[in-house]
């Protein structure tokens, strides 16, 4: 198999945590793989994957424009030099050239069911290479039935030609956190001993974080020693958060931490009282999952894939900001529930593994390759 990974952004978000979480699961699991990547990125896939071949893309193509155009001229000449049986595409594009069977990873179906959480363009863009991903790939992957059944109403796609393959959690990054890890995370963003709220994600209007701020607000009327709301992840391009922001009574904290390093997101995700994440809709929800394998008490909704991911785990509310409002005082206010949601999320959390998530992409690989041998 050769996996396009050239596509992974420098600053890791869920896509890039897929990508790289299951390279090095595939390889630990025996799996023979080589792996096209940004010349950035070399390094790293000889560490996460020893055991495989690593072929850094000689062009440029750090932009999405190149990049495409190293997909679509260079990558099949590669797979055809390298002899591979089975080229998996990550997320959403894929050569419309290619010589061998193919698998394509389709993130979500929010550009067909949402589009408006998306920039125009962007939305477009991805509607498109979804369609012809559909079309195309030998059979495409999806990470939760949600998904699935949004691209069958959405976009017309055969349920037959779609795997569902739940993602992982890294347990070294993702666990309940150590005294000391809770002090570093709580040093950086100089909470002292406030209590917070706690928010991982790009702050692009899907995750609805300008309706999380002002149910915040609002659950913190009339408390003494209001907790702080921390919102950590790279800027998007939701104006409304900023004027979210600047309605905020002083004497309420928000603060914006920015990027988090990986080594920090345990104490962060895990010393919060509440891990909010009320969702508009997701292709699967990983910092729901990764929060509860922190052993967090997660409020998010019951939108699309996130109760497949939080279960009877999480707590759930709405997403304007009254009911996220009512639903985080009562976690507040409750702290045995809190306290009995954090080891239920532990358990649950246990289920999703990447090693599982491997074993299943390699079934899928080998169907594809047996798919396309018959279609010859």
């Amino acid at each position: 198999m050769l996996i396009d990974a050239t596509a992974v952004p420098a600053d890791r978000g869920g896509v890039g945590r897929y990508v790289d979480s299951l390279l090095a699961a595939l390889d630990a699991d025996g799996a023979r793989i080589a792996v096209a990547c940004q010349p950035r990125d070399a390094e790293l896939y000889h560490a996460l994957a020893p055991r495989s071949r690593i072929v850094p893309a000689a062009e440029a193509v750090a932009t999405r424009t190149a990049r495409l155009t190293w997909e679509q001229t260079t990558l099949p000449r590669l797979v055809r030099r390298l002899g591979v049986d089975v080229l998996h595409s990550p997320h959403y594009t894929t050569p419309l050239a290619n010589p061998v069977a193919s698998v394509v990873t389709l993130h979500d179906a929010t550009f067909f069911t949402d589009p408006a959480l998306h920039s125009p363009v962007k939305a477009r863009f991805f509607r498109a290479w979804t369609r012809a991903a559909l079309r195309r790939a030998t059979l495409c992957a999806v990470p939760s039935q949600a998904t699935a059944a949004e691209l069958a109403r959405t976009a017309g796609a055969d349920r037959r030609a779609m795997h569902v393959m739940y993602h992982g959690v890294d347990p070294d990054r993702f666990h309940p956190p150590a005294p000391e890890e809770i002090r570093a995370v709580r040093e950086r963003l100089q909470l002292r001993d406030q209590p917070y709220v706690a928010f991982l994600g790009a702050l692009e209007p899907r995750k609805n974080v300008p309706a999380l701020i002002r149910g915040f607000t609002l659950a913190c009327l009339g408390r003494p020693d209001p907790p702080a709301l921390v919102l950590a992840g790279q800027p998007g391009w939701d104006t409304r958060v900023e004027r979210a922001l600047e309605a905020v009574p002083h004497r309420f904290r928000v603060i914006r931490a920015g990027y988090l390093p990986f080594d920090q997101l345990a104490g962060f995700l895990g010393g919060a009282d509440v891990v909010a994440y009320p969702s508009i809709g997701e292709g699967f929800g990983l910092p729901v999952l990764e929060a509860m394998a922190c052993g967090a008490a997660v409020l998010t909704t019951r939108r699309l894939s996130l109760p497949e991911v939080g279960g009877e785990a999480v707590a759930y509310g709405g997403v304007d900001e009254g009911a996220i409002a009512t639903a985080l005082a009562e976690l507040l206010d409750d702290p045995a529930r809190r306290a009995a949601l954090a080891e239920a999320a532990q358990r649950r959390a246990k289920e999703f593994t990447w090693a599982a998530c491997a074993v299943r992409h390699r079934a899928a690989y080998e169907r594809a390759h047996d798919l396309h041998g018959r279609t010859r």
